[in-house]
Parts: C-alpha cells; sequence; structure tokens
C-alpha cells in the first residue's frame, strides 16, 4: 500500500501555505458536517517540480495528470460559457456586454469525505475549453486547420500555475484566470439557488440569496466576484443597484493573507478596460459610492480620499484590490491576532476606523486528519492510548497531556516515537541524497518557500558560524546538527535563487570538512511539497520560524511542526505569537525583535554597517562569503545578496543577527538533557489545539457565515429510510 501511494502525484494546485490551508479548511468543512464547495481551477500543470542541479534550482513542468486522476469525475452537463473582451452597449433596458469572446469552463468534481461522519462534499475544478466554432464563424477565412489549432489560445486559460507567492505579477493570463473561476462558479451558485426556489409558488426573488449563500474570499485572487455578481444582478436579473449592492455585500467576506506590498494585487486599468470593460465599469460606479460616502463624512480630508479610492492614480491608473474586497464585504479578517491587528491599525487603518465592526480575526489552522494521523501514526496512536480517540475531532483535548507530562514511561515513549521517524528519514535522506545522517543529531528544519522574509539566510548566516566554531576547537564539545533547508523559490526572484545557491554552497563545504565529521550536515531539501512535508515535519526536532516580526501574516507549517513533537525557534511574528501563548513562552525559543523594535528601527534607520562592525562572528562569515571562501571559482558570486544585506535589506537580517545565535545555543543546551527536552516537546504538543482547522472553520462558521457546524452522522444508504427521517426530525429540532 505504501509503495502505492509513493506513486500518486501531489496535486500541486497552489504555492505555498495559501493553497495548503484551502485544503486543511475543505477537509474541516466536511468534518464539521458544513454544505460548503471548494472552487478553484484545475491547472493541467501545478507548481513546478524542483531541481538543484550544479547548487541552483531549475524548474521543470509538474505534468501530474500524465497518468490521469482517478479521483476527479469530469461533469460536462455542467459546462458554462465565461466571457472576455468585447464593449459595453447602453439600452433601454441598461447595459448589455456584447461582441465577447466565449470560453467554455468544464467543472470537475472531486469528493471530500469528512472524518468518520458521512458528509461527503465537493470540490469543484474548471478547465477551460474552447467552443466548438471557436474561431471559425468570426474569423473564418478559409483557414480550419490554423482555426483549431488556435483553439489552445482559450485552453491557455487553466494550462499553468503561476508560481509566485507572496508577490503579484500583473500579467493579462492572469487576470484571465482570475476571472474565469469567478465567472464560471458564480454562475453555478446561482443555478443551485435558482433549483432549490423552483418548486416555490412565488415569483423568483433573490432576497434570500445572503441566507442561503456565504462565499469567502480567499485572498484578493477573487475579488472580481464582487463586480461580477453585481454585474449578474443587475444587467441580467434587472435588480435595483442600491438592492444588487446590498445582496453583494451580505454575501461575500473578505480573507487578507500578506500584508508585504508587492504581493497586494493593483491591476491596470486600461487592462481592465479592454478584458472586462463592464466589470470597470461597474467598479468606477462602487467606487463613485464610496468616495461620496466618505467625502459626506470627511468634507475636507483629500489624502483619506486619495488613499481610500478603489482606484489608484500614482504612477498609471490601476485597480487595487483589496479595497474593493473591504469595501464589497461585510467582514473582513486577518489570519492570526498579530495580523489581524497589523490590518486594523495599519495597511487598512481608513478602513477599520470607518467601519470598525467589520474587522475581525480567524487565526489559521491545519487538519490533524493528515497532518497527525496520517503523516505520524505511531504519535497518533500513543496519544490515543494515553487520552482516547475523541481527540481527532476535538483538538483542545490534548490538553490532558499535561497530566502525564512527568510520567516516565510516556516521557520514553513520545521520545522513542521521534527517534523512529528520525531513523526513518535518515535512511530516506540516504537513499535520496547519498549522504550519511547522524540520526542521533539534532534535525533543524528550516521548510517554506524561500522568500528574504523568511529570512532563510539568517538561518544560513548561523550555520557558517556554527561551522567556524568547530573549525576554531575540532575539540571542543558539539551538540552535532543536521540542518535541513528546503523550499522552491518563484522563477523570476534572482535574490531568491542566490539564497539556494549559497546554502548549497555551503553545504558543499562543510559536508565535506574532515575536521567537522559528523558534527556538522547541511542539506538542502529538492522539491519541497505537501508529500515531502508529511515525511520530514515528524521527524524533526527544531522547527525554524523566523520572519522579521510584522511580516509573516500566520505561517501553518509553524502548527505542524509544534503538534508532531519538534520545539520552535522563532520570532514573536505570525501565529508563533499565539504557540507562545498557548504553550507558555518559556517552551518555546523567541527571539529577536518585536513589531514595535521593527518599527523603530526604521524610524532611526537600519545600519546594517553597525552590526558586521560590532559582531566578530558575523564579520567573520561575511568575509567568507565575500572573499569566495564558499564559491572559490567563482568568488563574488554572492555579491548581490552582500549588497542586498548592507544596502537595502527591508528583513534586517543582520539586527537579529546575535539574539539568534544566543537563542540556538539554548537549544543546543536544553537538547543534551533528552527527557526536559522531551517534557517541553509533550507542553508543546498539549498546547496545539488551538490550531486546528475544525477550531478556525468553526469560528469562521458562526461568526461570519452564519452557519452552525453539526456532529450528525449521515446514515449510510443501506440504513431503512427510518434513520435518515430520524436524523432529519433530529436537525429540526437542533
Amino acid at each position: 500500500m505504501e509503495d502505492l501511494e509513493e506513486m500518486e502525484e501531489d496535486a500541486g494546485l497552489g504555492n505555498g501555505g495559501l493553497g495548503r490551508l484551502a485544503a486543511c479548511f475543505l477537509d474541516s468543512m466536511a468534518t464539521q458536517g458544513l454544505a460548503a464547495y471548494g472552487y478553484g481551477i484545475r491547472y493541467e500543470y501545478g507548481i513546478f517540480n524542483q531541481k538543484i542541479k550544479d547548487g541552483w534550482q531549475v524548474e521543470e513542468a509538474d505534468d501530474w495528470l500524465r497518468y490521469g486522476n482517478p479521483w476527479e469525475k469530469a461533469r460536462p452537463e455542467y459546462m458554462l460559457p465565461v466571457h472576455f473582451y468585447g464593449r459595453v452597449e447602453k439600452t433601454d433596458e441598461g447595459s448589455k456586454w456584447v461582441d465577447t469572446q466565449v470560453v467554455l469552463a468544464m467543472p470537475y468534481d472531486t469528493p471530500i469525505p469528512g472524518y468518520m461522519n458521512n458528509t461527503v462534499n465537493t470540490m469543484r475544478l474548471w478547465s477551460a475549453r474552447a467552443p466548438n466554432d471557436f474561431n471559425l464563424k468570426d474569423f473564418n477565412v478559409g483557414d480550419y486547420i490554423q482555426a483549431v489549432l488556435d483553439r489552445n489560445l482559450a485552453e491557455n486559460i487553466s494550462r499553468v500555475l503561476y508560481p509566485n507567492d507572496n508577490c503579484f505579477e500583473g500579467k493579462e493570463l492572469r487576470l484571465k484566470q482570475e476571472y474565469f473561476v469567478v465567472a464560471a462558479t458564480l454562475q453555478d451558485v446561482i443555478r443551485r439557488f435558482k433549483t432549490s426556489k423552483k418548486n416555490s409558488s412565488n415569483p423568483l426573488s433573490f432576497d434570500s440569496f445572503p441566507d442561503k449563500v456565504a462565499m469567502q474570499l480567499n485572498d484578493t485572487h477573487p475579488a472580481m466576484a464582487i463586480p461580477e455578481l453585481m454585474r449578474i444582478f443587475v444587467d441580467i436579473e434587472k435588480l435595483d443597484w442600491d438592492m444588487a449592492w446590498d445582496l453583494t455585500k451580505r454575501t461575500f467576506a473578505y480573507t487578507n493573507h500578506t500584508v508585504l506590498p508587492e504581493a497586494l494585487e493593483r491591476w491596470p486599468v486600461e487592462l481592465m478596460e479592454t478584458l472586462l470593460p463592464r466589470h470597470l465599469e461597474i467598479i468606477y460606479q462602487i467606487n463613485q459610492n464610496h468616495l461620496d460616502c466618505i467625502a459626506s463624512l470627511f468634507p475636507d480630508d483629500m489624502d483619506r480620499i486619495r488613499h481610500m479610492s478603489l482606484i489608484e492614480e500614482d504612477g498609471g491608473k490601476r485597480v487595487n484590490m483589496a479595497h474593493l474586497c473591504i469595501v464589497g464585504s461585510h467582514a473582513v479578517n486577518g489570519v492570526a491576532e498579530i495580523h489581524s491587528n497589523i490590518i486594523k491599525t495599519d495597511i487598512f487603518r481608513d478602513f477599520s476606523e470607518l467601519e470598525p465592526e467589520k474587522f475581525q480575526n480567524k487565526t489559521n489552522g491545519i487538519t490533524p486528519r493528515r497532518w497527525l494521523l496520517l503523516c505520524n501514526p505511531g504519535l497518533a496512536d500513543l496519544i490515543a492510548e494515553a487520552i482516547g480517540e475523541d481527540y481527532v475531532k476535538d483538538l483542545s483535548q490534548l490538553q490532558k497531556l499535561n497530566e502525564l507530562v512527568d510520567g516516565d514511561t510516556f516521557i520514553r515513549d513520545i521520545s522513542k516515537i521521534k527517534q523512529d521517524n528520525k531513523l526513518k528519514f535518515a535512511q530516506y535522506l540516504e537513499k535520496e541524497y547519498k549522504v550519511k545522517i547522524n540520526p542521533s543529531s539534532l534535525f533543524d528544519v528550516h521548510v517554506k518557500r524561500i522568500h528574504e522574509y523568511k529570512r532563510q539566510l539568517l538561518n544560513c548566516l548561523h550555520v557558517i558560524t556554527l561551522y567556524n566554531r568547530i573549525k576554531k576547537t575540532p575539540s571542543a564539545p558539539f551538540v552535532p546538527r543536521t540542518v535541513i533547508i528546503g523550499g522552491k523559490a518563484a522563477p523570476g526572484y534572482h535574490m531568491a535563487k542566490m539564497i539556494i545557491k549559497l546554502i548549497t554552497s555551503v553545504g558543499e563545504v562543510v559536508n565535506n570538512d574532515p575536521v567537522v565529521g559528523s558534527k556538522l550536515k547541511v542539506l538542502y531539501l529538492e522539491n519541497y511539497r505537501v508529500s515531502l512535508a508529511e515525511k520530514v515535519i515528524p521527524a524533526t526536532d527544531l522547527s525554524e520560524q523566523i520572519s522579521t516580526a510584522g511580516t509573516e501574516a500566520s505561517g501553518t507549517g509553524n502548527m505542524k511542526f509544534m503538534l508532531n513533537g519538534a520545539l520552535t525557534i522563532g520570532t514573536m511574528d505570525g501565529a508563533n505569537v499565539e504557540m507562545a501563548e498557548e504553550a507558555g513562552e518559556e517552551n518555546l525559543f523567541i527571539f529577536g525583535m518585536r513589531v514595535e523594535d521593527v518599527a523603530q528601527l526604521d524610524a532611526e534607520g537600519y545600519d546594517a554597517m553597525k552590526y558586521y562592525k560590532a559582531l566578530p562572528e558575523l564579520k567573520q562569515v561575511i568575509d567568507q562569503i565575500k572573499s569566495g571562501f564558499f564559491s572559490p571559482r567563482q568568488p563574488d558570486i554572492f555579491k548581490d545578496v552582500m549588497d542586498m544585506l548592507f544596502k537595502h535589506d527591508r528583513f534586517k537580517v543582520f539586527a537579529d543577527f546575535e539574539d539568534y545565535v544566543k537563542c540556538q545555543e539554548r537549544v543546543s543546551l536544553l537538547y543534551q538533557d533528552q527527557k526536559e527536552w522531551t517534557k517541553m516537546v509533550i507542553k508543546n504538543i498539549a498546547a496545539s489545539g488551538k490550531f486546528s482547522s475544525d477550531r478556525t472553520i468553526k469560528d469562521y462558521a458562526t461568526e461570519i457565515w452564519g452557519v452552525e457546524p453539526t456532529d450528525l452522522k449521515i446514515p449510510p444508504p443501506s440504513e431503512p429510510r427510518e434513520a435518515l427521517e430520524e436524523t432529519l426530525r433530529a436537525m429540526k429540532k437542533n
């Protein structure tokens, strides 16, 4: 069975945390018995496969459908048209969007089973198909062959996932993808709403639409749903504007997932005017009403009006999609407490002052089914023996493990499971990477997308520091470490690719130095993805969560490590703050600047040179990189990285270096006392209950969507009809 599982391709249809979060949410919604759908695009090629060649990242296409996908079912009977381009015609009946190009959206359904409750929800992914008359009716100059070949142009919409994480790329194809998923989904939702109303004797009314339908916008990527629903209500269903706007706002809610300015979507007006002319008109009208409202409240505050407009004027007119989402939704949330506060007091401050009740927090979570039961059965079984099996659906029950924190047997059992997982992973690494791993070494793991704000560079500088300490006094006692770094860099992100090259170059030197031997190993984990995360996370001792305070919205890898018995070294950023709150700050290795310190340093002006001159170990490390110690054949290969660190490091790597290194010394010290280390591990596992996506989804359901989770088990079809009626009666009673 394991061999068969290994053969199955990952459905890599997202970039990093955002896509994986959606998958956890689908699992939790089904397990909570919610009638929920996940909508997205069925990309033919998902996130690229990463190869490391000569220390550099090389991308290969992810042909995940090559051998077919047995879990999906095509539903051609629900195929829908999606329109692009064209022009707007003003008629007595209102606006008409005409002369458009049509692409068909073919749905593929994947079942999403809840955990042990007989609920099965649907994930519906859309694939683009050209209509049969594509390019034939309009441009038929006899080139039939070319017209058929040009069908590819339409079908390219669902060809490939854009591989940028936390970075906006304003390409026409990307905007087409965003509108494609939105237009198909809204037609589907409205069709289902109308079907539910079919048997009613009353004429069709949309008054109850927001009571029957809730739509959560996963970041701004589906923001075009707001003008699209307005277009359907006003142009097609002939509702008046104010009624349509009220229904639209009550239907949508928006989740913000990042505060990095380069990640916020800002679409050029001229592109939207060409591709979606009617939607641009609707956005202008929404903006006009919005700005009229602000002007009436703050008549002389032109700055505020400019800041809050959906249209940015400086450097070419652009539509600010986050502003569109805030104005067009009844609820806006961040994904960890610190992030939700930053949204309210900083990036969307003007909006939260206007409508404070609109802004909420929903701290992210992970599904314990995949991230404990499936990936770490040994630990899951041990916990079940200790506290029963109910924790799988109610992760807060892990608190009961606190009673066992001093039990020698339990400490030994937890330690043994971690050791087994490490042995298994070490064997995997030796097979894949041909390196000998010391399984009793501390497994120090940093796996996530490669980005300057996530500070893989800081980790790299620490590794070189450890190397230098071993070289200086080879006979001194040293806690052996295996440092594992992995993750993909966006193909166009030069600095991220240089960071990978630096890490692999350091690994070359460290791993082949006989003085170092088995004390320190540095591995770059190729092609990090969900199936590899399931292997590495259960084997990890130390989880690296070291982003600059105020940059990581939440993080979810941090939660997966915590649940699987790793200790966290991290900054007070994202959900780390709440992890420290739950487990006690003394049970995490917290270091570095807080958000306030970063703000103060920005005000003073960050001077990297100051740290370089003041910290001899930092200076040594930087001088080695600069001089080509790790790249003797190309001594100046890392010049761009050095220039960035000294001249324009937005994420202040040097500022946290000293505290990070000291904190890592505390890690090594504790690791020498395996009993005390394991006690801290148990306290962390016991405190991880809050970070179940079941809790997150309950909060969305009750506080945003206005629905209640249910643990009622639907009787299987084989059971008699009476059982089903009994269930329905119970549901009515509830």
